[in-house]
């Protein structure tokens, strides 16, 4: 038994707590010893997840509306050359930022998702900001999720009261949530094997369309990149084609957003440091195999002008995909990609809950949330942290009626802006992480993943992620200046900067430098492995 004990050893420094993980003797329970050689006793998570949960979840878990139907209105506004650029673009920082996640929780496993890694490498309090932030995100973001379940199956029965399908919705995807994390990691897989062959159809389709195959057999080909390529928005000339770029990084930004959650599954990931890596290089075919082959796709299929784009929509008569096909006069598919859309949306709220249940576990392990979300039910799930996360779903029932919608609408877009500040968490985190790597002389075998000429893509990251964050709310101030949508564009950078300095200020944290940082589950030579040992059976 000691000697299980031991492999999994893990301590701190003196100044802090000493975890003995005791996995392979209960895989529920872990040992802590402060340095009084007080011992506690604390629940950990389960790695129950499989190796092909992980790697399709890695592939298909975040794929969501902002695809499917998001991407019309920033391809009506910049044209089709943008929106590809402009993914293109994002999609780049986005695979930095992800390859620094998956370094990180390649060496140094933990399951307290991105607030633990901002507590370890960066700054107490940045871990406390980073961690709310991400909980708030996904809390409200449920409830936006379960608000669109109501309208895609408006699209079939206008007649209905949404409210019924968000109550049906949420009791499914929170009981999904309840069991062993393998009933999430199935459900996730087949959902995301269903959003991988709706995408496939969508994308083929858009080919047959373009290439005359559709039933009005009009060859489109590449007619509209050469003529609609760079759109005007807000401002003519070629401010207007820049700003129709822009709009288009804006959205693709919200497109992606969620793509950094594989990082919260790591946490119950099997053998981090073999599945770690693969699920992280796999993150590089779902960016240019579906978000970028995506919107390219979209180009030579659908004309950026269309009426039916300026109309808009949550449902399949917003996607430009579903406008793509109504154009060719195709009559089947529209009704198809809709029940499908079911899956993206529903798929999302069951992982809105999920990652919020594991964000509050996370800081309640580092104290900054209440104790009781370290409680696991008997499938080991952090059972108040679900119920607390499904509470804000039922904010969907707001848009039941059209002027509290509006209102929710404002608050949803508030928080979006939270899926940067996520990234850039993860960016500032790694920087440490990589000089202590340098600093603490670690060799490259204990390193089980590197990205090439670190630390310059990491730099690069954090510029354009401050640039983006920072004009994000450009069009509050085009053509003339609104409040409301000012509010809605910086609200969120307020409140992180808020929980930063309000928590540093009142607990006084000091940061974390390449010399101090603990790279190590266990640090040999600082608390003697037996000495500890000794203090666990006490």
């Amino acid at each position: 038994m000691f000697e299980d004990i031991k492999k999994n050893f893990k301590v701190g420094t003196q100044e802090e707590i000493v975890d003995v993980d005791l996995a392979p003797v209960d895989s529920n329970r872990s040992i802590q010893i402060d340095q009084h050689g007080q011992v506690s006793e604390d629940q950990v998570l389960q790695r129950d997840f499989k190796s092909r949960h992980v790697s399709m979840m890695a592939i298909a878990s975040a794929i969501g509306t902002g695809l499917i139907i998001g991407s019309g209105t920033a391809y009506q506004r910049g044209g089709p050359a943008s929106l590809f650029l402009g993914y293109i673009f994002t999609g780049s920082i986005l695979i930095v930022t992800l390859f620094c996640l998956g370094e990180m929780a390649a060496m140094c496993p933990m399951d307290k998702a991105f607030s633990g890694y901002c507590t370890r490498f960066c700054d107490k309090s940045l871990g406390f900001a980073a961690g709310w932030n991400y909980f708030f995100n996904y809390a409200l973001t449920l409830a936006s999720e379960l608000s669109g379940v109501g309208l895609v199956i408006q699209y079939w029965r206008p007649d209905l009261n949404p409210g019924i399908f968000i109550a049906v919705f949420w009791v499914v995807c929170l009981a999904a949530n309840w069991f062993n994390v393998k009933v999430y990691g199935e459900a996730e897989f087949w959902t995301a094997c269903v959003k991988l062959i709706t995408l496939a159809i969508c994308f083929i389709t858009c080919i047959v369309i373009s290439a005359g195959g559709g039933p009005n057999h009009k060859t489109v080909g590449f007619q509209y990149w050469r003529e609609e390529a760079f759109l005007e928005y807000l401002r003519p000339g070629s401010t207007g084609r820049f700003l129709g770029w822009w709009a288009c990084v804006v959205q693709s930004v919200f497109a992606y957003a969620g793509c950094e959650c594989i990082g919260v599954i790591f946490g119950e990931a099997p053998d981090p440091k073999k599945t770690v890596p693969k699920a992280t290089r796999q993150v590089f075919l779902r960016i240019c195999g579906v978000y970028v082959l995506g919107v390219f796709l979209l180009g030579i299929a659908v004309s950026p002008v269309s009426p039916l784009l300026a109309a808009g929509g949550h449902n399949a008569s917003g996607s430009p995909f579903v406008i793509a096909m109504k154009t060719a006069s195709i009559k089947v598919l529209p009704s198809f990609v809709n029940a499908c859309l079911l899956f993206f949306v529903g798929g999302a709220a069951n992982s809105d809950i999920y990652l919020g249940s594991r964000t509050l576990y996370g800081l309640a392990r580092d104290g900054m949330a209440p104790k009781f979300y370290l409680q696991l039910n008997n499938n080991g799930v952090p059972y108040w942290g679900c119920v607390t996360t499904a509470a804000f779903g039922l904010l969907a029932f707001m848009s039941c009626t059209s002027g509290a919608a509006t209102i929710f609408g404002y608050l949803t877009s508030a928080v979006s802006v939270f899926s940067l500040l996520t990234w850039l968490n993860i960016l500032l985190s790694y920087l440490t992480f990589y000089n202590a790597t340098i600093y603490q002389n670690i060799p490259k075998e204990d390193i089980p993943f590197r990205v090439w000429w670190q630390p310059y893509p990491a730099y690069y990251g954090i510029f354009f992620v401050v640039i983006i964050t920072f004009f994000n709310g450009y069009n509050a101030f085009i053509p003339t200046f609104s409040y409301k949508q000012f509010l809605v564009s910086y609200i969120g950078v307020f409140v992180y900067l808020a929980m930063i300095f309000g928590y540093k200020l009142f607990y006084r944290t000091e940061r974390v430098t390449r010399k101090t940082a603990r790279l190590y589950n266990y640090v040999e030579n600082v608390v003697s492995i037996d000495s500890a040992l000794e203090k666990a059976t006490v």
